[in-house]
């Protein structure tokens, strides 16, 4: 028996017509994903050599003019540059008449809702922001990637059904998030994804320091099962010498520290006075342990005064 045909999306009638201003790694992607679901991308805007790549291939054949041809010619616009950028550019593109009413304004910052384009509603434009809670690597698999990840979805209530067909048609879940919960949103987002990044990248250096040949290899089940771990029983799932109030141990680990990464000293300490808050709130580190802890904690790891060396 045959297959069952499945039709090219190229096929489908087109809904909207896109363009992409910025095309880092986010916009591509979304505009990617987009065409996925019938829609049509017209044209993109980018500078760098990165960017022409990044286009090349993930919009085969959509042209790069200026910011100003993408707004003339796309229905729906994203909006995809950093975010201290994005007020600028709004106001840049309003004050060129460049936004047309009726048409859809979408950025990607997760830092702003919809107030950063009030110049281009004050034009007539659509104002949303979807902000994809997701890492991109400027490839095609991050249209992959897309699919059930969540979006941080900021919009009139007059477009919020708009909004959500969005980010369902790029294979995402919509979040609600108010105006005023922005930054506090994206600054979770990058405490946990951006900081993680630093963290694991420090590690395997150190790893490597102390003679590890494969440290992603063997990083890989140990963080695979702690973030599991995490997001499954938040502070329940915190372990270590910090939770189990080691203060020998979390000293002698500053002190190799200061020998072989000296740069790295200030993160651990940080990290470890807010595990060891945390494991105490949570009833995980015992109080008469969490004292000799603290102790040395807050003598840079060191010693803690009065602790008899904190060798307990």
């Amino acid at each position: 028996m045959n297959a069952p045909h499945q039709p090219d999306p190229r096929d489908r009638p087109a809904r909207l017509t896109v363009g992409v201003v910025g095309a880092g790694r986010v916009g591509p992607a979304l505009a990617a994903a987009l065409q996925l679901a019938g829609h049509r991308p017209v044209a993109a805007s980018g500078v760098s050599e990165a960017s022409v790549r990044r286009a090349a291939l993930l919009l085969p054949d959509v042209p790069l003019v200026t910011p100003a041809q993408v707004l003339e010619r796309a229905d729906l616009v994203l909006l995809t540059v950093p975010d201290d950028a994005l007020p600028s550019l709004v106001e840049g593109l309003v004050e060129t008449d460049a936004v047309r009413p009726g048409q859809l304004m979408v950025h990607t910052s997760g830092r702003y809702g919809t107030k950063v384009l009030e110049p281009a509603l004050r034009a007539g434009a659509l104002p949303l922001a979807l902000h994809p809670a997701m890492t991109f690597t400027g490839t095609a698999v991050d249209v992959q990637r897309l699919a059930g990840c969540s979006f941080g979805v900021t919009a009139p209530e007059e477009l919020r059904l708009a909004a959500e067909a969005l980010v369902i048609e790029m294979g995402g879940e919509p979040e609600w998030i108010a105006e005023e919960s922005r930054p506090l949103y994206h600054a979770a987002l990058a405490l946990g994804a951006n900081h993680l990044v630093t963290l694991v990248a420090e590690s395997m250096d150190l790893l490597r320091d102390a003679g590890v040949e494969a440290p992603d290899r063997m990083l890989g089940p140990l963080l695979g099962a702690a973030l599991d771990n995490a997001l499954r029983s938040g502070d329940a799932a915190l372990t270590g010498p910090v939770a189990r109030g080691d203060a020998g141990t979390v000293a002698a680990h500053v002190a190799e520290l200061r020998k072989h990464a000296p740069q790295t000293v200030a993160g651990y300490l940080a990290m470890a006075r807010a595990t060891a808050d945390r494991a105490l709130a949570h009833g995980l580190l015992k109080p008469e342990l969490a004292e000799d802890l603290l102790g040395v904690l807050a003598n840079g790891g060191g010693p803690a005064d009065g602790a008899g060396g904190g060798t307990r």
